[in-house]
């Protein structure tokens, strides 16, 4: 599975934060890469480094030569804060994970499920509010049950929405 990106901040020296979909921020020392990549020696430039940016979910970029997928962060960097995933990203988590369990690209479901593939992509991002007729679409496509879960508050937190 692919993590997408959402954010990126460059922090001191040569390390950066890196705010993922799925709530986590990894922390990351691109140092670490210098031996492997002479090429990246270029981002000890703190000015140069801070210039970069992250042109995808699935990419940082600082020129045409100096990149770095974002899933190697996720892999290889440091969990600093892991967030609940916000109720209204709930739907898109799940067409994400689902979609890509089962090893498909968003053309593909699009075929599957007669969704056009932009909005396949809205929903993924959480930039739209799917009815529950396209997630049965998606789920069908998907060979997914949706499940639909109210699960009641407290008394006294419901009393207290109530006025």
């Amino acid at each position: 599975m692919f993590h997408k990106a959402t954010a990126v901040k460059f922090n001191s020296g040569t390390t950066l934060d890196v705010s993922f979909q799925d709530g986590t921020v990894k922390r990351f020392d691109m140092a670490i890469l210098f031996d492997r990549y002479p090429q990246l020696d270029a981002l000890r430039d703190h000015s140069f480094f801070a210039s970069g940016r992250l042109i995808s979910p699935y990419g940082i970029v600082w020129n045409d030569s100096l990149d770095i997928e974002t899933e190697t962060i996720y892999e290889e960097g440091i969990t600093i804060a892991v967030s609940d995933t916000p109720r209204e990203m709930a739907a898109a988590q799940a067409v994400l994970s689902a979609r890509a369990k089962c090893g498909l690209s968003q053309q593909e479901l699009s075929k599957l499920s007669g969704i056009d593939q932009s909005d396949i992509s809205k929903i993924e991002r959480g930039c739209a509010n799917p009815s529950v007729s396209t997630l049965r679409r998606i789920s069908n496509a998907l060979d997914c049950d949706l499940e639909i879960i109210l699960t009641p508050r407290s008394i006294s937190n419901r009393q207290e929405n109530a006025l």
